[in-house]
């Protein structure tokens, strides 16, 4: 059934040797080990999924590649990798695991040129650029770098330029100010950014039901993506792994139809 809409992606995002969830890119809480949640998103038959490594650097410098190979050993959908990608050869390492597509972010924005070169070894299809978008002290979005850290100063349209310059097959947009919140995604910048470049826009941050995902999808995102709404359930955020529901999926069908 997934085959014939938008892709829905559940976002993970790994911390040390567990998956966690954010709020606003902070207070990460434990919300179940990375193999095992695989394995129940296996079962859930999801379109795809994305595994982002944001374990701080002074605890580990390089991506984590003994626990992806555990990962993809168990994955059966398309898998997405990102985290600690800073050179050719770790994404030729990653690849070589089993996953389909690596993201890069902080090294993308510093280095333009590594992020080329990746696109033109690799291919597009392989390369997603993600930035990380919230608007600073004077209200202004601006993208930011090392977790949500680190304000670049630069704008996400310049961004995603420069990402579209360098040959990206994929945009990947988070939003900082809604990351965690269930409070809907940032319409207005998914709607600038997708007219702002031909390439697809994938949407992350906010999402907490089906009309959400619509309403992204009709402001010109590609794809949409969502961490919490698949890993929490309830007004207190218990723990629950899930994915879209029957009636989700048909109400997905029926915007794609029109």
């Amino acid at each position: 059934m997934s085959s014939w809409r938008k892709r829905v992606i559940p976002v993970l995002l790994l911390h040390g040797e567990g998956l966690v969830k954010t709020i606003n890119f902070k207070n990460p809480k434990y919300v179940g080990d990375a193999v095992n949640s695989v394995k129940i998103f296996n079962d859930k038959e999801v379109d795809e999924l994305a595994l982002i490594d944001i374990t701080p650097l002074d605890s580990r410098s390089e991506p984590n590649f003994e626990l992806l190979k555990d990962i993809t050993s168990e994955c059966f959908s398309p898998l997405s990798y990102g985290g600690k990608v800073r050179s050719i050869e770790q994404i030729r390492k990653i690849l070589g695991i089993g996953v389909e597509k690596v993201i890069i972010n902080t090294a993308a924005i510093e280095d333009p040129e590594f992020l080329r070169s990746a696109c033109m070894e690799f291919g597009s299809s392989t390369i997603v650029g993600s930035i990380d978008v919230k608007r600073d002290i004077f209200g202004r979005q601006r993208v930011y770098t090392s977790n949500g850290r680190k304000n670049t100063g630069k704008t996400p349209l310049e961004v995603i330029i420069q990402f579209e310059k360098c040959g990206v097959g994929e945009i990947l947009l988070n939003s900082i100010d809604r990351d965690g919140t269930k409070k809907g995604f940032d319409l207005e910048t998914i709607n600038t950014l997708s007219n702002g470049v031909a390439v697809p826009v994938i949407a992350c941050g906010g999402a907490n039901t089906v009309d959400d995902f619509i309403l992204a999808l009709k402001n010109g995102a590609s794809a949409v993506a969502a961490g919490s709404k698949f890993v929490f359930t309830g007004k207190h955020n218990a723990v629950l792994i899930t994915y879209l529901s029957e009636d989700e999926n048909k109400k997905l069908l029926k915007y794609e139809d029109k």
